[in-house]
């Protein structure tokens, strides 16, 4: 909101002129590439959204008469795992913002460049509700779709009404809303599938074979995957009606691996000439608890369950800034832009606390996918690749 002479309450707020000042100083702060680089991809100085980014009339009561002290009213705690899409030219994501009473909801918020000025939209997107409603709603892939719908996937959470006297049990599934202009939504039934809970749900962008394809993570439980696991696909026949068919598990777990615990699928994947191009989680355990990292595989373009090229461990994990937060050492993205210059936005948060981005192009992401030696699974073949190197190095120099 532009807040000006003529719209300020005439009682308002004393530390109105400060708190905007700030808010507006936060925003338009520019954002340059750090200096260190992997050459796959340049981080970004500072977190493009931010709890603080969120508007100030969504925390604050302006009027000095109903809030004498100029308190917050409404105490906003994070901004982190947001979807991402190209929309009127402009990067928008769809963020989860997490309030201090720990619901989350979805709000969209806009930059002109997808590296900084990030505003959020006058209001939070209203979701229809339909049967028992969202406990808490999070994690949305945005999804332009074939069909010409923009589809939200998401993961809805309810109480475990088996477990009534677990005040922390829980039951997550994936909802399906979509959209023609990023405001209004149509709720869709949510997924419907045989798997004991569904998290991490994604929309392919294309039909196949007449039908809608979607990633997914099967578990047992809320935390745990007991016997579920990997990276799913199955295939919906009527998205009004979505229930899942033929799912099977496409990318593995594996034991001592970035992604031995869990994994999931990230954003929609990229088409190129290659292959799909695909951003995951992986969850491995620590002493320290659970660490979430990011890494890559591409798909087959004529058969999208067949996986052709993976590179061995992590495209990405928390730097010691980003490993602090709510929930400490974890990356996460859920979404991306592909620029038709080639230039790639991948939007990530760090210990579900902010959201940063990343910046690569389509030709650096697929020579990294496709020759970066994948993971033999042991340490004698670990070693065996660095000698090998060595090797080819050394006959350069003469």
């Amino acid at each position: 909101m532009d807040f000006t002479e003529k719209n300020k309450p005439a009682t308002r707020i004393q530390n109105f002129d400060r708190l905007v000042k700030t808010h507006r100083e936060l925003i338009e702060r520019p954002n340059f590439p750090q200096k260190d680089s992997n050459g796959i991809f340049e981080r970004y100085e500072h977190p493009v959204v931010t709890a603080a980014h969120t508007p100030l009339e969504w925390r604050y009561d302006f009027d000095a008469e109903t809030n004498p002290y100029g308190l917050e009213r409404i105490g906003i705690n994070a901004a982190f795992n947001p979807g991402a899409i190209k929309w009127n030219d402009n990067y928008v994501l769809a963020v989860r913002v997490e309030g201090n009473d720990r619901k989350s909801f979805f709000a969209m918020a806009e930059s002109p460049n997808g590296v900084d000025n990030f505003k959020f939209w006058e209001k939070p997107v209203v979701m229809p509700q339909i049967g028992e409603p969202d406990t808490n709603v999070y994690d949305m892939r945005l999804t332009r779709h074939e069909d010409g719908w923009i589809y939200g996937i998401f993961c809805t959470e309810r109480k475990d009404k088996k477990n009534p006297n677990d005040t922390t049990a829980a039951v997550a599934n994936a909802g399906i809303a979509r959209t023609k202009d990023l405001v209004n939504w149509e709720r869709l039934p949510d997924l419907i599938s045989s798997s004991g809970q569904q998290r991490n749900v994604v929309m392919h962008p294309d039909f196949i074979n007449g039908k809608y394809a979607l990633y997914t993570r099967p578990q047992d439980g809320f935390i745990e995957v007991g016997s579920g696991g990997g990276i799913g696909l199955g295939y919906i026949k009527d998205i009004t009606n979505p229930d899942l068919e033929d799912e099977r598990i496409i990318n593995q777990k594996a034991y001592h691996t970035i992604y031995e615990m869990k994994n999931g699928l990230g954003p929609a994947p990229i088409k190129t000439e290659d292959g799909w191009l695909h951003l995951a989680h992986g969850v491995r355990n620590t002493a320290g608890g659970l660490r979430y990292t990011l890494y890559m595989f591409m798909t087959d373009l004529d058969d999208i369950s067949k996986v052709i090229y993976q590179p061995a461990g992590y495209f990405m994990a928390p730097n010691y800034k980003e490993t602090v937060g709510d929930v400490p050492n974890v990356l996460f993205a859920n979404g991306w832009i592909k620029d038709d210059d080639g230039k790639i936005f991948i939007y990530y948060a760090s210990s579900d606390t902010r959201s940063h981005v990343a910046v690569s192009s389509i030709d650096k992401l697929i020579d990294y996918v496709k020759n970066t030696p994948q993971d033999d699974f042991t340490s004698a073949s670990s070693v065996e690749k660095i000698l090998c190197q060595i090797d080819k190095n050394k006959k350069l120099e003469k």
